[in-house]
């Protein structure tokens, strides 16, 4: 999951997918992305099965790229990226549009639930423990994905970037969500190169997604909010990259006593999401 999503073009490239663009010519007049790196993202897209290819012209040939039903369930991740980064990061070029929930009518916030039991659920509400598949080992890709070019700053994800854009970050998030706090403790569990631990904890501390203090690294508010990110992002992997050997990793909801599933639902009239009832609102924020 993180070797394919941990790049923001792309994200880029299946949020607009979901908005509708198909052909070639739409993602380029919607994105700043050269050719080059356009043809290797919808082929690596194809090739993973979150896009289709089909031709629909011939002399020459012409292809479309719609979304399959894996890309399609994307939408959680997607959303959660969206509602994240509209609330937490102000420094987007362009404000980001809020959400409307086409069933109730109301503009809207995403809401991570438990789908056993209904409440509303944050990361300290759950508990997590490697499954028969799991370890850190077997959890952080081989290689680190590229970093954020220059030419994407116009893109939706400028802090969503800094940390799935890079192995480490990815990992050091999920480890202080679950409760490691120490340097030495984030180096020996995820078997981390210490330059590495101390480059992406020190890019956490500067996008204020931990908080450094007592020679402890800490989730912040804006660090918690991630949960809605990184919940749909597993709860996608494991969906669609099931291991022979059973679950990577086990969420449980001590509250209801349940396996922990995520569902989005809207803060207004408390009804699950769907992607196909979310819709831009593009009229920009008063405040």
């Amino acid at each position: 999951m993180l070797g394919l999503l941990g790049d923001e073009w792309t994200l880029l490239v299946m949020q607009q997918s979901l908005l509708g663009a198909t052909r070639f010519g739409d993602f380029k007049a919607r994105l700043p992305v050269s050719n080059s790196v356009m043809t290797a993202r919808l082929r690596a897209l194809t090739d993973e099965g979150l896009l289709d290819r089909r031709e629909y012209h011939t002399r020459p040939s012409r292809f479309e790229y719609p979304p399959t039903t894996r890309g399609r369930s994307l939408w959680p991740v997607l959303v959660s990226i969206w509602e994240w980064e509209r609330r937490w990061v102000p420094d987007h070029a362009t404000p980001l549009p809020r959400m409307q929930h086409l069933e109730c009518g109301d503009e809207c916030s995403p809401v991570v639930t438990c789908r056993a039991c209904g409440s509303d659920v944050g990361a300290e509400d759950v508990v997590a423990h490697w499954g028969p598949s799991g370890s850190w080992s077997r959890s952080v890709p081989p290689s680190s994905t590229r970093r954020r070019s220059e030419s994407a700053a116009a893109g939706l994800f400028p802090q969503t970037m800094s940390v799935m854009g890079n192995r480490w970050g990815f990992a050091l998030l999920v480890a202080g969500l679950v409760g490691i706090r120490r340097f030495s403790d984030f180096q020996s569990q995820l078997g981390a190169p210490p330059g590495s631990v101390a480059d992406r904890l020190s890019i956490l501390t500067a996008n204020e997604v931990f908080d450094a203090a007592d020679n402890r690294y800490r989730p912040t508010e804006k660090g918690y909010a991630l949960f809605a990110v990184v919940i749909t992002a597993l709860q996608w992997a494991q969906r669609w990259y099931e291991a022979p050997d059973g679950p990577a990793v086990v969420v449980e909801h001590p509250s209801c006593g349940h396996r922990f599933t995520a569902v989005l639902t809207c803060d207004r009239c408390r009804r699950a999401l769907r992607g196909t009832t979310i819709s831009v609102v593009s009229t920009p924020e008063s405040d």
